[in-house]
């Protein structure tokens, strides 16, 4: 448990990484390519972040995916730096509720590493980037989105302390927050996506989500308009995972795929609420200013499809370790 408060609080106000504070300042997620090189971290330890338990083919995909550091071209710095600057100015994001930071600071621990900095400071982004891009929804979602546990099954606090964190949010922001880990995992298994994209015919009855919750795995049910603001809250939590640059040659990697597929079917479901503004790659191009090491070079050349259902396996993995189901039922009316 993190013990030094006034440390942790300067982290909940951390600055940014270039790429995030670009997505800020733009709304979406962008490539980079010809802005930024990308360098491979001289001492990357894996251990130390959320996706530490990964083992095998999967560990090796998510070590050549993380352990990047990304130094930019000074025009570009300064670009960026300008541009989020103005947007905070315009729009400065709201102050994160003392009650919630002093929960997150006593009650729990966020002290794993994350992709790119510390886990506090992809709260950080998440909860910016939904405050300025989803402001018709709390930005406490997106703070808190992975208190109850990440994919990877790592737990901020225990399920004893929920009727406490309940204590400090809305009714929404609760179903929200309890709701979104048990989405991530659903998405990923692939059945909740294939049968929401097959009934597209009749996508205006869906009427609620029963499924269960994966820190202790209680039955939960959620009605459609808020099953559709969650998936939204996904849309933009896929923002802090892509690559800074060279997307072509990463379109196997399952979190662009997922997001890909979210984003299309928001689209067609008319369901695209948050501003992220994304263009998928449609074909291979040369990569600029990245050089690959030789497992990145071979992973690139797997089929996406292999590397999809290597990432559902580890889904489904965790899920039989932390004792949840993954069984949901979608309501429909008529």
């Amino acid at each position: 448990m993190v013990t030094n408060a006034s440390a942790e609080r300067a982290e909940l106000n951390a600055t940014l990484s270039l790429q995030r504070k670009a997505a800020i300042a733009r709304g979406g997620a962008f490539d980079h390519a010809g802005r930024v090189r990308v360098e491979r971290m001289a001492d990357f330890d894996m251990s130390r972040t959320i996706f530490g338990g990964l083992e095998g083919i999967p560990r090796k995909i998510m070590d050549e995916k993380l352990a990047k550091e990304s130094v930019w071209d000074h025009a570009a710095e300064a670009d960026i730096e300008a541009s989020y600057a103005e947007a905070e100015s315009a729009h400065p994001p709201p102050k994160i509720d003392e009650q919630l930071i002093n929960f997150m600071i006593n009650e729990c621990d966020f002290s794993m590493e994350h992709a790119d900095g510390t886990f506090l400071e992809h709260l950080v982004f998440c909860h910016h980037y939904a405050a300025r891009h989803y402001p018709q929804h709390s930005p406490n979602v997106a703070l808190l989105h992975s208190i109850l546990g990440t994919a990877t099954n790592t737990f901020a606090m225990d399920a004893g302390k929920i009727p406490k964190l309940k204590a400090l949010l809305t009714d929404f922001e609760a179903i929200q927050v309890e709701t979104f880990p048990s989405i991530l995992r659903l998405l990923y298994n692939n059945d909740l996506l294939e049968e929401v994209e097959g009934n597209m015919h009749r996508v205006g009855k869906l009427k609620a989500l029963r499924f269960h919750r994966v820190i202790d795995n209680e039955p939960l049910t959620i009605d459609a308009d808020n099953f559709w603001i969650n998936l939204n809250y996904h849309l933009m939590h896929f923002v802090d995972f892509v690559p800074a640059a060279n997307w072509s040659t990463h379109r196997s990697d399952p979190l662009l795929q997922m997001f890909e597929r979210l984003s299309n079917l928001l689209d067609h479901a008319g369901q695209r609420q948050a501003k992220v503004e994304v263009a998928f790659p449609k074909a291979k191009t040369a990569s600029v200013g990245e050089v690959r090491t030789l497992f990145g070079r071979i992973s690139g050349l797997l089929p996406p499809a292999v590397k999809l259902t290597l990432a559902r396996k580890s889904i489904r993995q965790y899920s039989k370790m932390a004792g949840h189901n993954l069984a949901y039922q979608l309501e429909w009316a008529g």
